[in-house]
């Protein structure tokens, strides 16, 4: 289970760019250490691998600013110590108070604030366990020492059971406000030692909780068809991530798996080849921006939705929509 983590292709994450700017502008006080981009004080890369963030912030008052929705390079622990914040997961939004934790995986959109956070305390965890998709394994930290055997029912618990938001224990508010005591020493010298001893027992204190508030666990939350359900399901709801210079090869790397069986099961979810569902998924992001942008040029469109040409879009327009894109624009807007 603990392996050295594998290279992955990176993953569209989120910028922190809110975050940032409320913490420049002494609205938030943040405390955080972190791998990369994420706010905090940058660990040097050997200390401990697979750290992508560690940290807590305080709001004081009612804020004028939220998270914009966005994927995370690893497994995300947040724990709500006070106050209050709406947390939005997968097109669904759950109102969180004192005491609740949220448990996301990186393929999950969320974010914090509808559209602003509330005044509170509030903790996490990113960890980085190697994986971008379901059906690839975990591979946690080598300095996460679960015995193999709780390690596994985490991970089990964690990939079969994708329900966001959980009830805090003493042992798990326990453990990040230990975190949060190290995080604030850590300007005179990172207590790893200690980091390591907390995160470990924050760990196993989460799968007690898991066990206790047991749901049902479904194996099929890590198959390989929902790794493709989910990429085409991407390209569906998401202009720029449709407009990629994507091709066969790519889009089977990106779920993971070969060209044959990738194609196979884009067949059983579309009854469309991958091709002609990345083209439709294009051309249906095209006419909504025909109808919402009238002033936005239609080569520019077709460029920006994933087509080489403004000839090629035309003719695939055309045969999608029985119409040109000028006539189709005009026909929306009369």
């Amino acid at each position: 289970m603990k392996r050295p983590t594998p290279q992955h292709s990176r993953y569209v994450i989120d910028s922190c760019a809110p975050q940032k700017q409320a913490v420049a502008s002494g609205k938030i006080q943040l405390h955080a250490l972190t791998h990369g981009h994420y706010p905090g004080r940058l660990l040097p890369p050997r200390v401990l691998p697979g750290l992508s963030s560690l940290g807590f912030w305080d709001a004081s008052g009612e804020q004028d600013w939220g998270l914009d929705p966005h994927r995370n390079e690893g497994i995300e622990i947040v724990f709500l110590e006070t106050g209050h914040v709406t947390f939005l997961v997968d097109d669904h939004r759950y109102p969180l108070s004192p005491g609740a934790v949220t448990v996301t995986r990186p393929w999950q959109l969320h974010c914090l604030g509808d559209p602003e956070i509330g005044p509170g305390r509030l903790h996490w965890l990113i960890l980085d366990v190697g994986m971008r998709r379901p059906n690839q394994p975990w591979h946690w930290p080598p300095w996460i020492v679960l015995a193999p055997e709780d390690l596994h029912e985490l991970t089990r618990k964690l990939r079969h059971n994708e329900h966001p938001v959980w009830r805090s224990t003493p042992d798990i508010e326990h453990a990040f406000r230990e975190l949060a005591a190290c995080i604030k020493t850590a300007h005179r010298r990172v207590e790893v030692s200690r980091i390591i001893i907390h995160i470990n027992h924050l760990l196993l204190s989460l799968l007690s909780a898991l066990q206790q508030q047991c749901r049902v666990e479904d194996a099929r939350l890590t198959s390989r068809r929902r790794s493709v359900e989910l990429f085409l399901q991407s390209l569906r709801h998401d202009a720029a991530h449709a407009a990629k210079p994507w091709t066969l090869p790519t889009m089977a790397a990106e779920c993971c798996m070969g060209t044959t069986a990738f194609t196979q099961y884009c067949r059983q979810i579309t009854n469309q080849s991958p091709t002609e569902h990345l083209n439709r998924c294009r051309l249906d992001h095209a006419a909504r921006r025909l109808r919402t942008e009238p002033a936005t040029p239609v080569t520019t469109i077709a460029m920006d939705c994933g087509f080489a040409s403004s000839q090629y879009f035309a003719t695939c327009f055309q045969r999608q929509f029985a119409r040109t894109p000028r006539d189709y624009r005009c026909a929306k807007s009369s």
